[in-house]
């Protein structure tokens, strides 16, 4: 069976200012209580937040900017950052042409193999290039000219053979350039006065316009358990910044810093947020070239992990900006988990058969799990890591046989493929926080709840419906007291349930288009925030 759950390749470019979202949609009819659309929430009111400041570009020594002809080469002999053989190098400044200082060299240079008659044309070409002043209108560079004025002959054809091999290039790898460069801009910076980057690669964005630091909404909370799970009403925030759908959003685990939430997009980057006290974006990563599925805090909230359908993994420092780990997957990559124990380790999984195991100590796969499948849509952690669970897009005619496969994460052997027996893919899963169960959103319109042990069985009584899924990759997720589910829909729409009795409690509607992320404070009790196919990511409170 095709893939049920599909996305297109963005083309957008990097974000140049806010873009306006469509309005909500209005009230409809329910037997729940349903909230309709927002209004102003606090003194403050709804914050239309948008940020619009594009990353520096800086150009490499080897790149050419854009409408620009490059000046005539300039040949070092002697580099201190470079390889023992000679490399050409573009001048950043205003062209100069460099002479022999010694007497000998230039008359050997200019006159040895050179008739008398030619040295008059070298010269005048010569200072025509030098004083064009980056206009150059010169045909040939000041190597070649010497080179067609030659006499033949054996010394003649050695010289030129000589210098003719001094203008090849040699290849020089790509991780050595980016050192040369991060030494050069090292420094310039040590020049000035500042410091560069401590780590060893170069930085790839500019830190938090914020440092990190505790709310105060979320101080009083620090030194208490989280008691009861408040039901949310009205709208705290409107996030808007992305210029393409918000495919999944997480608030950093880190109770202290639990203000900031992660948001990755289509539009090919990732940004931290303010959600909780100014509704401002304090950092926008654009890594990948093409759009990001996947992004997730590392555990120490210091890091962000993310993956994209560019085949790139890309793990960066929040307060440096520093790449720390950079991987290519031969796949699109779609979600990405760390392990619940060891940090250093992640699975990512995607438009493949496979799900892959990194260590980011050593930057390589270091476990493969394989299975007959198309595509895998989610991965949840299970037994503190000794197991975790892959939901997959496969379906045969009978029975959704692979749909949801079980797999020892040691050993790679799978430990059950029997799971999930019905006609839908699930393209989320869900932990309990406090019983050993999960949830699997299925494209049939409903919850479906299984248990977290083998042999995994699925709950006939319980099943959670109301919402629309069909086409779209809905989140779920249990509140931290497990008292409530929350869950987006196709329409827009938000809707939370009691997990006892599966019975609908709120209905909100919030979103002109699907609702496909949504996730509980880990502290803050009624705080919920919520992400759109449209763009855009809404806190409510």
């Amino acid at each position: 069976m095709a893939s049920l759950v599909a996305y297109d390749d963005s083309d957008s470019d990097a974000e140049t200012g806010p873009v306006a979202s469509s309005s909500a949609a209005g009230p409809r009819e329910d037997t729940s209580d349903v909230v309709g659309p927002c209004g102003r929430a606090f003194s403050s009111g709804v914050l239309d937040v948008s940020e619009g400041r594009a990353l520096p570009t800086t150009h490499g020594p080897w790149e050419e900017p854009a409408g620009q002809r490059l000046p005539p080469v300039r040949l070092w002999r002697s580099d201190p950052g470079s390889c023992p053989s000679q490399r050409l190098q573009w001048p950043r400044t205003e062209p100069e042409v460099t002479f022999p200082t010694s007497e000998c060299s230039r008359s050997s240079l200019w006159t040895s193999h050179t008739p008398a008659g030619h040295v008059p044309l070298a010269a005048a070409r010569l200072k025509q290039v030098k004083l064009s002043h980056g206009k150059y209108n010169s045909p040939e560079p000041s190597s070649c000219v010497q080179t067609k004025s030659e006499s033949p002959g054996h010394n003649g054809t050695s010289l030129q053979r000589k210098r003719r091999e001094d203008c090849v290039v040699p290849y020089t790898p790509k991780r050595l350039r980016q050192l040369q460069a991060l030494s050069t801009e090292t420094g310039k910076s040590k020049d000035v006065g500042t410091q560069g980057p401590s780590a060893g690669r170069a930085p790839a964005s500019a830190p938090l316009c914020v440092a990190p630091r505790v709310s105060e909404f979320i101080q009083p909370y620090l030194d208490t358990q989280y008691k009861e799970t408040q039901i949310s009403r009205k709208v705290l925030f409107h996030l808007r910044g992305h210029r393409g759908p918000v495919n999944s959003i997480q608030w950093c685990p880190v109770i202290s810093k639990s203000h900031m939430l992660l948001s990755a997009s289509m539009d090919k980057t990732v940004k931290v947020w303010n959600a909780v006290d100014s509704g401002s974006c304090l950092q926008t990563y654009s890594l990948h070239s093409e759009a990001v599925r996947a992004a997730r805090w590392s555990p120490c909230g210091q890091r962000l992990l993310s993956g994209g359908f560019d085949c790139a993994l890309h793990l960066t420092d929040l307060e440096t900006g520093t790449q720390l780990f950079s991987g290519q997957s031969d796949f699109r990559v779609t979600t990405v988990k760390f392990h619940p124990k060891d940090h250093s380790l992640f699975v990512c999984g995607g438009f493949s058969s496979e799900i892959k195991a990194w260590d980011i100590r050593t930057g390589k796969v270091v476990r493969s799990y394989k299975a007959t499948v198309q595509q895998t849509l989610d991965i949840l952690f299970l037994q503190e890591g000794s197991e975790f669970l892959s939901s997959t897009d496969a379906s045969s005619r009978d029975s959704a046989d692979r749909t949801i496969i079980a797999w020892d994460f040691r050993s790679s052997a799978k430990i059950s493929n029997q799971i999930f027996h019905e006609r839908y893919t699930c393209p989320s899963l869900a932990l309990h926080p406090r019983e050993p169960v999960f949830l699997a959103q299925t494209n049939g319109n409903y919850l479906a709840l299984f248990s977290a042990v083998w042999p995994y069985r699925m709950s006939r009584r319980r099943r959670y419906e109301g919402h629309k899924v069909e086409g779209y990759s809905v989140g779920c997720e249990c509140s931290p007291d497990g008292d409530l589910l929350v869950t987006g829909s196709a329409d827009g729409r938000v809707l939370l349930y009691c997990f006892r009795t599966a019975s609908r409690a709120r209905t909100l509607y919030g979103h002109a288009q699907a609702c496909v992320g949504t996730t509980f404070h880990p502290m803050l009790p009624s705080v919920l925030a919520t992400c759109s196919w449209e763009g855009d990511v809404k806190i409510w409170h």
